[in-house]
């Protein structure tokens, strides 16, 4: 299946949860910062190094759900940082389903530029890989507000946040081909 419907495919599922749960909740998530997007993030990749290094679980949500979740936040960076502040704020579903989609055709972009250059080498890269490289990205952005957001020749918080969306939708196209 061609890629870039697969990753439509994925990105649509994420999605769909994420309007869902802000008809549920609201924009509660207005209120995080930074950091707190970040240790969101942090909590459920280690979760899922944990369930591929144990290989058992306890709690049903499992890896896809993981990497959705992953998904949803690294969205919620991306519009946190663009809006600049965070704010005890209600925001209409309207604004935040073209919020969602600005950032993510951003990121999709981002992922077509770089398949053409890598190849689409993600393909042959392990589950593990994905959940590692994600870490390291957010021990960047870690570091990144530890320099009060400055870098000296690096990418920003941003660019960290699309290399980990477009991780997590790597690994959801491929546990969805039965691959991982």
């Amino acid at each position: 299946m061609e890629t870039n419907l697969q990753y439509d495919q994925a990105i649509a599922k994420c999605q769909d949860i994420f309007i869902k749960k802000t008809k549920d909740y609201g924009t509660a998530w207005r209120v995080l910062r930074t950091i707190s997007v970040v240790d969101q993030i942090f909590i459920k990749a280690l979760r899922i190094r944990t369930i591929q290094d144990k290989k058992t679980q306890r709690v049903d949500d499992g890896i896809p759900s993981e990497f959705m979740g992953i998904v949803n936040y690294a969205v919620i960076g991306l519009i946190q940082l663009a809006l600049d502040n965070s704010a005890v704020e209600e925001v209409p579903v309207e604004k935040v389903e073209a919020w969602y989609k600005e950032y993510v055709t951003f990121a999709k972009n981002t992922m077509q530029d770089k398949n053409h250059d890598y190849g689409e080498a993600w393909r042959d890269m392990s589950q593990e890989s994905f959940a590692d490289l994600i870490l390291v990205k957010l021990l960047r952005i870690k570091q990144i507000l530890h320099n009060d957001g400055q870098t000296l020749i690096s990418e920003g918080i941003d660019a960290n946040y699309v290399d980990i969306l477009n991780y997590s939708i790597f690994a959801l196209i491929l546990i969805e081909e039965g691959k991982h």
